[in-house]
């Protein structure tokens, strides 16, 4: 890829990043969440594998590592909820405490990030799983495209 291509895709870099953070942060709050903030911060990987900079390669690993613990993550919130009174899978524990702790008065909400208990925290692990597996998935095409270039059909044992 020419310069200008890399140089572009390295200043969006981080701002697709910390676009897709804010998206999964609020997302309780507004539309958007795990999913959609995942997929734009999985746009930051698309740009670095379009624009050919070698750091793609570098992070491939930690990628694996990021659906992981995202998946980890969302689980083990999903139990906490049976720890609770209820005792119910995915039950909302934190609610009556907040996010950081502080009670939520009742009644519309003015917007804070601290209204939703344990929603906003799997929110973020929604977004870590969809970073990683859509990063997995694309790094998976790049290496199908690669392979299809080496002149040898299936099955030809050449």
């Amino acid at each position: 890829m020419s310069k200008i291509v890399k140089t572009i895709a390295a200043l969006l870099f981080p701002a697709c990043l910390v676009f897709g953070a804010y998206v999964v942060l609020h997302g309780h709050l507004t539309p958007g969440g795990g999913f959609q903030g995942g997929a734009v911060m999985a746009t930051a990987a698309a740009l670095l594998l379009v624009a050919g900079i070698p750091l793609a390669s570098k992070h491939e690993g930690r990628y694996h590592a990021l659906e992981a613990l995202g998946l980890g993550l969302f689980l083990f919130f999903a139990f906490v909820g049976l720890g609770a009174a209820s005792g119910s899978f995915f039950f909302n524990a934190l609610a009556s405490h907040g996010f950081f702790g502080q009670a939520v008065a009742p009644g519309p909400n003015p917007g804070n990030l601290h209204t939703s208990g344990t929603i906003a925290w799997m929110n973020l692990a929604v977004g870590i799983e969809v970073l990683g597996g859509i990063s997995v998935i694309l790094y998976a095409l790049r290496e199908a495209a690669r392979g299809e270039g080496d002149g040898k059909a299936e099955g030809d044992g050449k």
